[in-house]
C-alpha cells in the first residue's frame, strides 16, 4: 500500500524535525528514526499528529516514521468482531453517527474514516483487527487497548482468540485503562506483556496498589504531566516499566527522557 501523506500532514513533519533539531531531509520515502539510545517510542492511535487516527493510513506511515510500536484501540462490532476505533461513537472520526456496535462489521466499513483529518484520506476506512495484525504483526510492534470493556464482556476472550490465531507473532502488547481487563489478558494469555493506563483520577497509585498492579502487569503506564522521580522509581522497584502518555510537544518528551520512562506514547513519532 502505498503511504499517503498529506501537504499538510507533511508539512507538520518537517515543522516537528526542525523543532527537534533535525538537520536531516524528509522525503516521500525517507523519515528520521530515534537513535536507539531512547525509550521505546509507541506510535499513538498510529501516527495521528499526521493522519487519520487508527486507520491504515495512520500505521502505515508510523512504521516509515521508525516507531517502535503502534497504539491502537478496540471494540466490538454489532457482530462481535474486533474492530479498531477508539471513540464508543462513530461521529468524531467517520462520516457516520450513532454508536459503533449498533453496526455489523460489514456496516462499519462503509463508513468513511479519513476525511475528517484531511480530505486527502478520504477513504480510509474502519479496520478489524485480524486485518491489523495480517498487515503489520511482525513488521513492527502492536500495543493493543481495550476500550470501554465492560461494555463489551467476552472482549479480552476475543482478543486472546484472535491473537492465538496469530500465534507466530511477536512484540505485541496489551493495555486497558480498566485494571480488571488487563489481569483478565493477563491470566488467558500469561506470555503477552500487559500494561495498565492509570487515569488521574487514580493517580497517585499507592504502594498497595503498586504492589497488586506489578503482580499481573509489565508496564504501568501514567499521564505525562503527572509523573515524577519517585513514581518511576516506584515502579522500577517493583520490577515493572512505565510508558508515558500522550507525548505531544518537545517539552514533554524531554522531560519523559529525563525520568527515565521506558516507553513514550506520542502522535508524532517522528
Amino acid at each position: 500500500m502505498a503511504i499517503r501523506i498529506t501537504s499538510h500532514a507533511k508539512l507538520k513533519v518537517v515543522l516537528l524535525l526542525l523543532l527537534l533539531g533535525s538537520s536531516a531531509l524528509l522525503t516521500s520515502a525517507s523519515y528520521l528514526t530515534y537513535p536507539s539510545n531512547v525509550p521505546l517510542i509507541v506510535a499513538h492511535r498510529g501516527a495521528s499528529g499526521y493522519a487519520p487516527e487508527n486507520t491504515m493510513a495512520s500505521f502505515e506511515l508510523a512504521e516509515q516514521l521508525g516507531a517502535d510500536y503502534i497504539e491502537l484501540d478496540v471494540r466490538l462490532s454489532k457482530d462481535g468482531e474486533l474492530v479498531v476505533i477508539h471513540d464508543v461513537n462513530l461521529d468524531r472520526t467517520t462520516n457516520g453517527t450513532g454508536i459503533v456496535d449498533d453496526y455489523t462489521v460489514n456496516e462499519l466499513r462503509r463508513f468513511d474514516a479519513g476525511s475528517f483529518f484531511d480530505p486527502g484520506y478520504s477513504g480510509e476506512t474502519i479496520s478489524t483487527l485480524e486485518e491489523v495484525l495480517d498487515r503489520f504483526g511482525g513488521r513492527i510492534g502492536l500495543l493493543i487497548e481495550t476500550k470501554d470493556p465492560e461494555r463489551y464482556p467476552g472482549l479480552e476472550r476475543k482478543l486472546a482468540e484472535e491473537l492465538k490465531r496469530h500465534r507466530g507473532l511477536k512484540d505485541i502488547m496489551l493495555q486497558s485503562f480498566d485494571f480488571d481487563s488487563s489481569k483478565r489478558m493477563h491470566e488467558l494469555l500469561p506470555d503477552v506483556p500487559v500494561a495498565v493506563l492509570v487515569h488521574e483520577d487514580k493517580y497517585p497509585l499507592s504502594g498497595d496498589m503498586l504492589d497488586e498492579l506489578a503482580s499481573y502487569a509489565s508496564y504501568i503506564n501514567c499521564k505525562v504531566d503527572q509523573l515524577d522521580w519517585k513514581a518511576v522509581a516506584d515502579i522500577h522497584k517493583r520490577g515493572g516499566k512505565v510508558m508515558a502518555w500522550t507525548v505531544r510537544t518537545e517539552k514533554d518528551m524531554k522531560r519523559a527522557k529525563k525520568l527515565g520512562v521506558d516507553g513514550i506514547i506520542t502522535d508524532y513519532p517522528a
